[in-house]
């Protein structure tokens, strides 16, 4: 009887954590917005280099020249996107009326949330560390972060931006991805970055954000924001 007990005991318990697992996986999918969680698994998604291998020594190297030849300057301004806000990325470009409308928070706070699922997702499936945790010589000007390395989400959500603001003004589509490289690279000047970390938030962000359009919603609240650019 004791011992039927004690598996009973066990099997609650499974069960338990087996459902509270489930819910919070649900929990997590209603959050999105406008992405489906299955849509942002990405399987296929190219891995981050292999240590030691030629792209990871290529990585090193770059960071290194990078330290040796940045700025104060180049270092503040990375620092100043420290947050990836839409408004550190683009506030001088901004092509929306000021301040910036509610609707248009609303729906760029939404598409950050919904970017930065799929990146935590390949952060963890690829578990990169950041390129100061593996070389001692680097010094990181902007501080020796915490988190993984790719792909990197700066570069992923200003790229997103950029697309965004690209359908909405396309006759200001080069500044707009120029700029989301610049921003990008940044994190590379940083010394938080390799190099391949930012190339593949670049690619997700095209990924992404081609699953975006596939929202109705989504495709309905962009069209909407045409109404608050600037005339």
């Amino acid at each position: 009887m004791r011992k039927l007990k004690a598996l009973l005991v066990v099997l609650f318990a499974f069960s338990a954590i087996s459902c509270a697992s489930t819910s919070a996986q649900q929990a997590r999918h209603e959050q999105l917005s406008y992405l489906e969680y299955s849509s942002i698994q990405l399987p296929d998604f190219t891995p981050a280099p292999a240590p030691d291998s030629p792209a990871d020594k290529a990585d090193f190297a770059t960071l290194h020249e990078w330290q040796d030849k940045r700025t104060p300057a180049q270092c503040d301004k990375a620092q100043s996107q420290a947050n990836a806000y839409f408004e550190e990325f683009y506030g001088d470009l901004n092509p929306f009326v000021s301040p910036l409308p509610k609707d248009v928070s609303v729906f760029l706070r939404k598409v950050h949330h919904d970017t930065d699922e799929a990146v935590s997702i390949l952060k963890k499936r690829n578990n990169r560390p950041r390129p100061f945790r593996r070389d001692d010589t680097l010094n990181p000007c902007l501080g020796r972060i915490n988190g993984l390395a790719y792909p990197s989400g700066h570069s992923t959500i200003v790229h997103v931006f950029g697309r965004i603001l690209s359908d909405l003004d396309p006759a200001r589509k080069d500044e707009y991805m120029k700029r989301a490289d610049e921003c990008a690279l940044n994190r590379v000047i940083g010394g938080v970055h390799h190099p391949t970390d930012i190339e593949a938030g670049a690619k997700l962000a095209d990924i992404v954000y081609e699953q975006f359009k596939k929202n109705p919603e989504f495709m309905k609240e962009l069209e909407a924001l045409r109404s608050d650019l600037k005339h």
